[in-house]
């Protein structure tokens, strides 16, 4: 049974930060395993209270913490963007394409494709199994471009509060 969701929790949830909420997430962008001693010290909370409001964080959904590897280091040697045009309901689309575990990324699009989708995969072969057999199979997907990684340069979570 889910317990009733505080007033401030609500606020959290419709994206009603204060200051001292955004600058936790922001120190929290820099280093995930930075103390809640280290926080509290540069936000001017004590450390119990910046526990308390990670916690609040984490419940609601505004962040998570997560570890984000190198797919190249563990055996993941093919990554890849693939749009997707579809017809019909592309929510519908997007919910099959979320529960492939290969897929890590799905966005809903405007422009020349309808979903934009990035994918982890073991090598070439892997990719080619996963878009012949999975995605295009999917009937209402029309046409796939995949676009190769060839080298990532930059991937960053940094970019703070608004």
């Amino acid at each position: 049974m889910m317990a009733a969701m505080s007033a401030r929790d609500r606020s959290i949830q419709n994206g009603l930060l204060d200051d001292v909420s955004k600058a936790i997430i922001e120190q929290l962008q820099e280093d995930g395993r930075r103390s809640y001693a280290t926080i509290a010290a540069a936000v001017g909370l004590s450390e119990a209270a910046v526990r308390q409001r990670v916690q609040r964080l984490l419940k609601t959904g505004v962040i998570q913490i997560v570890a984000v590897t190198d797919p190249l280091q563990l055996g993941f040697s093919r990554q890849a963007m693939i749009g997707i045009k579809a017809e019909g309901d592309i929510e519908a689309v997007a919910a099959q394409l979320e529960k492939f575990p290969e897929v890590d990324y799905v966005v809903i699009t405007a422009g020349s494709f309808d979903l934009l989708v990035e994918t982890v995969c073991e090598d070439d072969s892997h990719l080619l199994q996963l878009l012949n057999e999975r995605i295009r199979a999917i009937p209402t997907v029309r046409s796939t471009e995949t676009f190769l990684y060839l080298k990532l340069r930059k991937q960053t979570y940094t970019w703070g509060t608004r």
